[in-house]
């Protein structure tokens, strides 16, 4: 993963690496523009129960119907994620 000198945050989920989409917005006359499919991510504290603390992490609305069906801490260890490290 390359490091960014921006200071800019890229809009990247914590927890299943979700990003933007490159897409095509087409006009009635069928003229094609380039557009980007931002993922739509929200900062939530997100309650973990193994570890007895908030977790404070930007998630893909997604995600969070996922977590509530799931769990987070077998949605977390599915990913590959460490809590700890949020």
């Amino acid at each position: 993963m390359e490091i960014s000198t921006d200071i800019k945050m890229s809009r990247v989920c914590d927890l299943s690496g979700t990003r933007a989409n490159n897409g095509m917005s087409v006009s009635h006359s069928h003229i094609r523009n380039k557009k980007l499919q931002q993922a739509n991510l929200q900062k939530r504290r997100l309650w973990w129960e193994q570890g007895n603390k908030w977790i404070t992490a930007r998630v893909s609305t997604r995600t969070l119907k996922t977590i509530q069906k799931k769990g987070l801490d077998s949605y977390a260890k599915s990913q590959g994620i460490n809590l700890n490290k949020l």
